[in-house]
């Protein structure tokens, strides 16, 4: 048995009991809030602690999980649920519930641990799909959020709590006997892989895009279940019905939105990511009726679930070498997006006796992140146009409309003798040979207007005073409105070509 293509279903089906336990108090918090009386500021920190180390783990996992494979932090992570998921089935007070659930978040943190191992097995043109069919994983909180507000008003939410344990013990052997043991490690120093990453931008950029998408998610699982009992006075197994459909459809979402990572532009894909979330935001923040309520969250799932497959394509196109590391850290922004919100709603609910402004904060927050993502576009278009320009085998020479050349490419040095240093700065007429007449220039440069290029052999100087016979092709580079704002000079010497 091939224990390498086992991994995907594997891993998947373990983030969705991770993500099953993590959100164990905000699903059955409609229960658990009937023995246990806690204020509105109590009942918020009790469904928010878990996402602390939740996602502040995701880091040091994402580092192991390079370092020591998934079969291992995955057994290891189920072994230590085990503790605070039956520590929280006999919780009395408030405190219990603090103390439990924030242990809690190590099934959150797991997250980190497909993300980093499950690419190794596939070719980087399948990452995106694969880690959003991972993604499905966050089927877990739906499970959750539907499955356990049925059981416990059959059981009691204490003894629901507690088949947790089986299911945990279940998975720890699963991986035991199943995980792969020669999965591929790297041990880079973490010390080294930071130094390497902390100061790229394009780091943090996508750790705040994975801010909003994911903390989308994470917070509205945790917010809704109790606000729609205490906001539109539905019944306890309805507000878990709709928040199992708002999870469902950001789970099914996640696939989708790595699959059109793998296809088309990612930065496209997130563009209309924001957007959505921005449009959302601003709906919500109108305290709409349930039915316009329903249609702003379930945008918020299609777009918060489409972006969080989407991100992750991102990682290993800039960060192949550093992938664990930067999947810890971007995860972990996630899940912290997904901490604050519900305390900052509760705070502004007691405020304000709305939550519009938060509601508001969101479309904002989605709104800069939209203008990030052009940014973000239009600078790789610029990165690929100068790697383009800087591998091109031939010479490359870049002027302004006054003939003032403005860039050069490495190979222009080696054919001219010339430094970029040297010659930016300079007119054209520093490569002459004297061996064209004037008349050839002119005929030149009235093709060049006429058709917006010119092509054939010409002679020119070297640095060091030798001529040569070079191929080069002149073309007029235009903006938008078709005004010509440059001139590319591409040439290669042919001189050896001519002799024989």
């Amino acid at each position: 048995m091939d224990v390498r293509k086992l991994q995907l279903p594997l891993q998947t089906v373990s983030l969705i009991l991770g993500f099953a336990v993590w959100v164990i108090l905000s699903s059955l918090m409609p229960f658990i809030k009937s023995d246990i009386p806690m204020t509105p500021g109590q009942l918020s920190w009790v469904t928010a602690v878990p996402v602390i180390l939740g996602s502040v783990l995701r880091i040091p996992i994402g580092f192991w999980t390079n370092k020591y494979g998934a079969r291992k932090l995955f057994a290891i992570s189920f072994v230590l649920l085990l503790f605070p998921v039956y520590y929280v089935s006999q919780a009395t007070t408030f405190v219990d519930l603090l103390i439990g659930g924030f242990f809690l978040g190590i099934g959150g943190a797991v997250f980190s641990v497909g993300v980093t191992s499950l690419p190794k097995y596939y070719p980087k043109e399948k990452h995106g799909s694969v880690n959003g069919l991972y993604g499905i994983g966050n089927l877990g909180t739906a499970v959750s959020a539907f499955g356990a507000p049925v059981i416990a008003g059959s059981i009691g939410w204490s003894a629901t709590v507690q088949l947790y344990l089986i299911l945990l013990a279940v998975f720890v052997l699963l991986h035991v006997f199943l995980g792969d043991r020669k999965e591929p490690k790297v041990v880079t120093p973490v010390r080294e892989q930071m130094k390497e990453i902390y100061r790229n931008p394009r780091l943090w950029a996508i750790s705040l895009f994975y801010f909003i998408t994911f903390g989308c998610f994470v917070a509205f699982t945790i917010y809704l279940p109790n606000f729609l009992v205490s906001h539109f006075q539905l019944a306890k197994a309805d507000a878990g019905f709709r928040t199992a459909m708002f999870i469902a459809i950001a789970t099914a979402a996640r696939p989708i939105g790595g699959w059109l990572g793998d296809k088309f532009n990612s930065f496209v894909i997130l563009m209309f990511v924001f957007g959505g979330l921005t449009l959302s935001g601003i709906l919500l923040s109108f305290s709409p009726d349930i039915q316009l309520y329903t249609v702003g969250c379930l945008l918020i799932a299609v777009c918060a679930g489409t972006g969080n497959g989407t991100i992750f394509k991102l990682v290993p196109l800039y960060f192949l070498k550093q992938a664990g590391l930067v999947n810890g850290i971007v995860s972990a922004m996630g899940g912290l997006g997904g901490f604050f919100p519900p305390l900052i709603l509760a705070s502004l609910l007691s405020l304000t006796g709305h939550y519009a402004i938060g509601f508001m904060a969101l479309s904002e927050f989605a709104l800069v992140s939209l203008v990030l993502v052009f940014w973000m576009y239009y600078q790789d278009r610029l990165r690929l146009a100068t790697e383009i320009i800087e591998n091109t085998a031939e010479a490359i020479i870049i002027t302004d409309l006054k003939g003032t050349i403005r860039q050069v490419n490495p190979a222009f040095t080696k054919v001219t003798g010339y430094t970029q240093e040297e010659i930016i700065g300079e007119n054209p007429r520093i490569l002459k040979s004297g061996k064209q007449p004037s008349d050839f220039y002119a005929a030149m440069w009235k093709t060049i207007k006429e058709k917006g290029f010119w092509q054939g052999e010409i002679w020119n100087r070297r640095k060091n005073g030798d001529e040569y016979l070079q191929w080069l092709t002149i073309s007029a580079i235009k903006n938008d409105a078709g005004e010509i704002k440059h001139y590319a000079g591409m040439f290669s010497d042919i001189s050896e070509l001519r002799n024989k």
